[in-house]
């Protein structure tokens, strides 16, 4: 009978993986700005394989999820029991998340999808054993899923890294200077920068995963699993913070030379940390307390009640496939949509680039255009806008200002953080702030934008130097200005999912040398926008008349 059943399910269970498939496959993505691909698996699949993603460790992940299924399959005991409801119920959730992250133009709400959508087609094929099975290792799959967020909390990782570093060389008697993110020695035998790649943002998803797959397979309540997850932050810390330490000693006795070489052994080195400190703290916690553990016998998943219930799973199939079909209708239809003309920035005679700047400023600034270079246009989509001037200081030619404007087209991904372009560039980010800036003219407007304090390192005859400088940046919409992505990303999804308007946004970037320190910098950077900000921003958008910026 469980055979005749199993098949009964199967001919359903592939109609819905298939229509799944051509859904995913053919109007999975919607942002075409770094992968030209209308493909959920491509997309994601590409940052599997690109090293800048930082999700390499995403095959590892794949693995141990498979073998968590096969594992966990054969621990269920049998159980015959269909469950089409919860199958159908969660497939139906699966294409409305789609369906958002898509008008979102957030493929990794779609990939949160694309996992509740297996589960489900697993759960029609094998009833409750498949789908309790496969529930943890689908959800084990989002640490694959890359994470650009990661970066601010990487920034703040280096620095207390750094600083700790700093703090158990000087216990130690070396007396090792510390500008920013770099630690060097006072007599220069040494000098070394502690990039992003060094923060253990790049090794945390993937000790992270592998700390939850430890808690996972010794322990049975969430909460413990949940505990040692959150153990690998710290161990993480802490394993850099000994990464750091040891280079410094190493250098200090050895040179520059040595301490390269315990920086590349190191990175087994932290690895080594996190996951010793995970097993000897689950070893532990076994040892104490063995009720706690996963040995003892398996319940077997029940079923449950769903918006699908009383339906067979043929029936369930039928209504997914026609909901696929409503979904592509709806999607494909989406697909063209046009974002209303209602960009954050004036518009050229072309419509599709920002008014060209002003190429004098007041008697004291004169400008000269700067061209996009060919890896921008490369890479982001080509209705991006580009306005872009780089302004001099007549009275001291010394004295300069970079004004940019990079307006967004149909695709969110036109626009992106600028720390991601700086570090790119070779540039090293020390810190970030807020800062307040006055629209010229209307004492009672004001809005608020990055600052980002940078520097790179300079070779010249005598010797290597630091060229600081001063970043200021904040993001425009149609009526408001934020000084983060996570706003403007928060209001741009805000305003595709419940108001059906894809406004065009535009960053403003303005970029000066701090070698006189920030405050002349920012009053530099003032100057520039009382010449040009009203010639291609409203001031509406920075809250004018109405007491202050949004």
């Amino acid at each position: 009978m469980t055979g005749a059943r199993s098949r009964l399910n199967a001919a359903p269970a592939l109609v819905c993986a298939l229509a799944g498939i051509a859904l995913f496959q053919f109007w999975g993505n919607s942002t075409h700005g770094y992968i030209a691909t209308n493909s959920l698996f491509y997309w994601w699949g590409f940052q599997w394989v690109n090293p800048e993603s930082e999700t390499e460790h995403a095959w590892l992940v794949l693995a141990l999820s498979i073998f968590l299924f096969w594992r966990n399959l054969r621990r269920l005991p049998p159980n015959p029991q269909p469950a089409p409801s919860r199958a159908g119920s969660a497939i139906g959730f699966a294409l409305l998340l789609h369906a958002a992250g898509f008008v979102a133009q957030q493929p990794r709400i779609s990939i949160i999808a694309l996992l509740l959508y297996a589960w489900g087609v697993l759960t029609l094929e094998g009833g409750c054993r498949w789908g309790g099975a496969a529930a943890f290792p689908l959800a084990f799959m989002v640490f694959a899923i890359p994470v650009n967020a990661l970066d601010t909390v990487g920034f703040w990782l280096r620095m207390w890294v750094v600083q700790a570093g700093e703090r158990i060389a000087h216990f130690a008697g070396i007396g090792v200077l510390r500008n920013g993110t770099q630690l060097l020695s006072p007599d220069g035998r040494y000098q070394y920068d502690v990039v992003a790649a060094c923060s253990g943002m790049r090794s945390l998803m993937a000790l992270a995963a592998l700390s939850l797959f430890i808690g996972y397979l010794w322990f049975r309540p969430a909460w413990v699993r949940g505990a040692i997850l959150i153990l690998s932050p710290l161990l993480v810390y802490v394993g850099n913070v000994v990464r750091i330490s040891a280079i410094v000693f190493a250098a200090q006795w050895g040179g520059q030379v040595w301490g390269d070489r315990v920086h590349d052994l190191m990175g087994f080195g932290v690895f080594i940390i996190v996951l010793g400190g995970v097993i000897a703290v689950a070893d532990v916690v076994a040892r104490r307390w063995p009720a706690l553990t996963t040995d003892g016998p398996v319940r077997s998943p029940q079923s449950a009640n769903g918006v699908f219930n009383g339906l067979g799973p043929s029936s369930v199939a039928a209504i997914v496939l026609a909901a696929v079909a409503a979904e592509v209708a709806l999607l494909a239809h989406l697909s063209s949509f046009v974002p209303e003309e209602k960009p954050g920035v004036i518009l050229a005679r072309d419509s599709a680039n920002p008014v060209e700047l002003p190429t004098f400023l007041g008697s004291n600034w004169m400008g000269r255009t700067v061209e996009p270079t060919e890896v921008e246009r490369a890479i982001l989509p080509p209705d991006t806008g580009y306005s872009r001037k780089l302004y001099f200081n007549l009275d001291d030619p010394k004295q300069h200002v970079l004004l940019s404007i990079v307006l967004s087209g149909r695709d969110r991904t036109s626009i992106h953080r600028p720390e991601l372009c700086l570090v790119g560039q070779g540039w090293t980010i020390d810190g970030s702030s807020l800062h307040r800036f006055s629209y010229p003219g209307l004492p009672n407007s004001s809005f608020e934008s990055t600052i980002l304090r940078v520097h790179r390192v300079l070779s010249g005859p005598h010797g290597r130097a630091l060229a600081p400088e001063l970043v200021a940046y904040w993001f425009v919409g149609d009526d408001r200005v934020v000084p983060t992505q996570v706003g403007r990303m928060y209001y741009d999804t805000i305003n595709r999912l419940f108001r059906g308007r894809a406004a065009r946004w535009a960053y403003i970037l303005l970029q000066t040398g701090a070698e006189d320190g920030q405050d002349a910098g920012l009053s530099r950077i003032q100057a520039i926008l009382n010449g040009a900000l009203p010639s291609f921003q409203n001031p509406i958008a920075f809250g004018a008349g109405g007491g202050g910026g949004r």
